[in-house]
């Protein structure tokens, strides 16, 4: 594929991390960077101060730097910010850093050379990832600390992972018969410039907040079935007088999935009126969430198209310093998508403890916990304990980062975003996120196996049998870590979902 730097999507980016596919600059992008050097080149050898080019950086801005020692800087730069700690970050988020590295470079505004680019896409195609940590960067001058440890390999310095296993960067570059790179002019602050760190985040986010949703309504669906609740407030009109868009397109999706279900007649004449709001209001809480994921993704999208560096070297020869590399556009939607996917969570848990309370409605009983004799068995009880912790943890994460800001630099760089926070977290709220959405499944089934063979939605029982070829019903006591475990397996990998959707078409995502 070739990278533009104008029209990476999340579509693309997902088929990026799914494929073997290489990735290249596309010619106009490469005539792009080769001009933006030239400018930057020119201008070195001038007498000006630059920043970023011949001046320290930051609160060092205004030393101005021998031209003897412009190489050294660039090399300082990166040696001085590589001070990330915590957690080596997963492969797939080092493999999404690099990437959009390449895109915005390939914007053209960056002044790096034509050698860099092309080093960042040798690493990427080669899958030579470089160890980067979690924590150290404050969203704002760019992500420093990440991005000097994306760039330590490409000086030979450093370690990354490859062939899986993590090795000396030199020794990959022996391997691969190639040099480590001289950084020139600006080519250091070109690399550490730039929110892809916390771009990258939000991307794979993403990516399993789209599946997350619809697997949440399908699961909803399961559940309000296994419940034996009512389908009369997914009716059209109810959602046309409130013509929210995700809740327009999680009614629709219900009422889908509900589809030539036996056990909604059945139950027609009984007592209940209502259904608790975790079941009548999935349409206006799922909706929320989906509106949010949209916007979200909408301000993603602009991002990993964006020139996030500084200065920026435009093509008429001006190099202007500005604030591009601030992260609070991504920071306010990273916080704003943790507190959607904690709220996923949040009715899911509630689902599950109304399914454990078990059902007297028409001749298939479910017993209280979802299991047969209950007393010496204890069945499903401790799923919903489970669910809960992790949507109280939800509730601490979900407390937004962007809110907060320490100045550093000795006060030049005095409001931060705190993006990259946002972005740590909120992987842990859609992870948390994910797994209760897996204990509802789990109950939601277990449920739905007392009341066959009277039978659920086609698209339900479809979701149900592949459930079923992992996690058999539970008779009585027995580990359940294991059950777990299947049951968040075939939620992340789209499987619930694709089973559903096999039979009644797509689902609406967002």
């Amino acid at each position: 594929m070739q990278l533009s730097g104008a029209d990476l999507t999340l579509g693309t980016l997902r088929g990026l991390l799914g494929s073997g596919d290489s990735v290249s600059l596309e010619p106009a992008a490469r005539e792009r960077v080769l001009a933006s050097r030239h400018i930057v080149e020119k201008l070195q050898r001038g007498r000006k101060a630059i920043y970023g080019i011949n001046t320290g950086f930051g609160v060092l801005a205004d030393i101005r730097i021998a031209p003897s020692k412009i190489e050294q800087l660039q090399e300082n730069l990166i040696l001085s910010h590589a001070v990330g700690v915590g957690d080596e970050i997963p492969e797939e988020l080092v493999r999404l850093m690099l990437l959009l590295k390449i895109n915005g470079l390939a914007i053209g505004f960056s002044g790096v050379t034509l050698e860099l680019v092309d080093r960042l896409i040798l690493f990427a195609n080669r899958r030579v990832h470089p160890i980067v940590y979690e924590k150290g960067s404050l969203g704002a001058s760019g992500d420093l600390a990440p991005l000097a440890h994306l760039t330590l390999p490409v000086l030979g310095l450093g370690k990354v992972r490859w062939k899986g296993r993590q090795v000396a960067a030199r020794d990959v570059h022996r391997a691969l018969k190639i040099r480590p790179l001289r950084l020139r002019s600006k080519e250091g602050l070109g690399m550490i410039n730039g929110t892809q760190f916390m771009a990258a985040y939000a991307v794979q986010c993403l990516l399993r907040f789209e599946t997350l949703l619809a697997t949440a309504d399908v699961i909803a669906a399961m559940s309000l079935e296994a419940h034996r609740g009512s389908a009369a407030p997914f009716d059209e009109r109810i959602h046309a007088a409130r013509p929210h868009p995700g809740q327009r397109q999680t009614a629709a999706n219900i009422r889908r999935l509900l589809a030539r279900s036996e056990i909604l007649p059945s139950h027609a004449d009984c007592e209940k009126v209502q259904d608790p709001y975790s079941l009548r209001c999935v349409p206006q809480v799922h909706g929320a969430s989906r509106d949010a994921a949209r916007h979200a993704a909408a301000v993603v999208e602009i991002e990993i198209n964006s020139a996030t560096d500084n200065p920026l070297v435009f093509p008429n020869g001006d190099i202007v310093s500005g604030g591009n590399f601030h992260g609070q556009p991504l920071a306010l939607v990273l916080d704003h998508l943790a507190i959607a996917a904690a709220e996923i969570a949040s009715i899911s848990e509630r689902r599950l403890y109304l399914l454990l309370g078990g059902d007297t409605v028409g001749e298939r009983k479910v017993p209280r916990l979802l299991v047969k004799e209950g007393g010496l068995n204890s069945g499903q009880m401790l799923l919903q304990y489970t669910a809960a912790a992790l949507v109280s943890e939800n509730k601490i994460l979900a407390h937004p980062a962007s809110v907060d800001s320490i100045p550093s630099s000795l006060g030049q760089e005095d409001h931060v975003s705190m993006g990259s926070i946002g972005a740590t977290k909120l992987r842990r709220v859609v992870e948390n996120a994910e797994t209760v959405l897996a204990l509802e499944l789990l109950g939601a089934a277990q449920a739905l196996d007392f009341i066959h063979p009277l039978h659920a939605g086609d698209a339900i029982e479809a979701a149900h049998r592949a459930l079923r070829k992992r996690v058999r019903f539970l008779n009585k006591d027995r580990l359940l870590r294991d059950d777990i475990e299947q049951s968040i397996e075939a939620v992340c990998s789209g499987e619930i979902l694709s089973a559903a959707e096999r039979k009644c078409g797509p689902l609406h995502r967002w």
